[in-house]
């Protein structure tokens, strides 16, 4: 994901949710309904996040320290994951609080026309930010499913603002059949149900969010397209005969750790494995732009040291779990 397309799509959700929040208080104010007031909430709680990931892209752009020699790119899965937190708790939590409260206590709306107006106007300003994610989405999605874009993207802020967009849309729907239905019946708990229904979405798009971005948080390999351009890239058949085991690592959205261990031929002298290594990492730069740094240890293979196993640690020379040793 290019960050100006990541960007884009950020300042777009907090435009448009910075103007629904004001407009679904002002319903709330007049109207008495408990799915406005969860939905400004949500609303709120939604340009809290967008300003969170802003802050977390602007915080990854410093340059490595000694402290932290590998930059701070991950910086923005730290505020992808916060993000999450802050959606389970103040949007989803506190909607199925309010809930629950306008259940048990009912209330007809007033001024019904001021929480319609609102849920359709939100409904369009949702519909033009999650046109936006969705446009900026495809530019880096390629032939993926969203499924998979979701759960593959090494980039947090698209998935982020394209759940929460489908979480808003979703939302104002169930807000405005909770709101008809208690308009209709004349019965306040519909709302107080619309409500809750908000409240269990929330949660549930948090939580899928919590997974992810932990699992980036923890630390992702390159994909597997990545991976097989930079195998190619790192043999070249002479000097280089095989990939003895590598590990990738991602430092940050942009940035890949590639580290492996390679074949060498018993009888190349230490600059003609020097210049192939160097030679080597060229040619990953050049097929995987993102990987910036690069360790390979040149080693001699022994099939007899692979056939023993296939973890790297307890049989140096031996393959990893997926052998591309030649």
């Amino acid at each position: 994901m290019s960050a100006s397309g990541g960007t884009k799509a950020i300042v777009a959700a907090l435009a448009a949710n910075l103007a629904i929040a004001a407009s679904k208080f002002v319903a709330f104010a007049f109207s008495g309904s408990s799915s406005m007031l969860a939905e400004g909430v949500h609303s709120l709680a939604d340009s809290g996040n967008q300003a969170l990931l802003l802050v977390g892209g602007k915080k990854a752009q410093r340059e490595a320290t000694p402290q932290h020699p590998f930059g701070y790119g991950r910086e923005r899965y730290i505020y992808a994951f916060l993000v999450s937190i802050i959606l389970f708790s103040v949007g989803g939590m506190f909607a199925l609080y309010e809930g629950y409260e306008k259940i048990k206590h009912p209330h007809e709306i007033d001024h019904w026309y001021w929480p319609v107006g609102v849920l359709v106007f939100a409904i369009i300003a949702e519909g033009f930010s999650f046109r936006t994610a969705i446009k900026e989405s495809n530019v880096t999605r390629g032939g993926k499913s969203w499924k998979e874009f979701v759960r593959h993207a090494k980039a947090p802020e698209l998935p982020v603002v394209l759940l929460e967009d489908f979480g808003a849309l979703v939302g104002l729907v169930l807000a405005l059949g909770g709101v008809s239905l208690a308009l209709l019946t004349g019965d306040g708990v519909w709302d107080g149900v619309g409500t809750i229904c908000i409240g269990v979405l929330l949660v549930l798009i948090a939580v899928v969010l919590a997974i992810e971005t932990k699992s980036l948080l923890l630390g992702e390999s390159a994909g597997a397209e990545e991976t097989k351009r930079i195998e190619a890239a790192i043999v070249d058949g002479d000097t280089v005969t095989g990939i003895i085991h590598m590990r990738t690592l991602h430092l940050g959205p942009e940035e890949l750790l590639v580290a492996a261990k390679i074949a060498v031929q018993h009888d190349d002298t230490a600059r003609e494995v020097a210049a192939a290594i160097n030679a080597a990492e060229a040619r990953i730069r050049e097929a995987v732009p993102i990987a910036r740094v690069i360790y390979l240890e040149p080693d001699i293979y022994s099939e007899a040291e692979a056939t023993k196993g296939a973890d790297p640690e307890a049989t140096p020379g031996g393959p990893a779990p997926h052998d591309t040793a030649h």
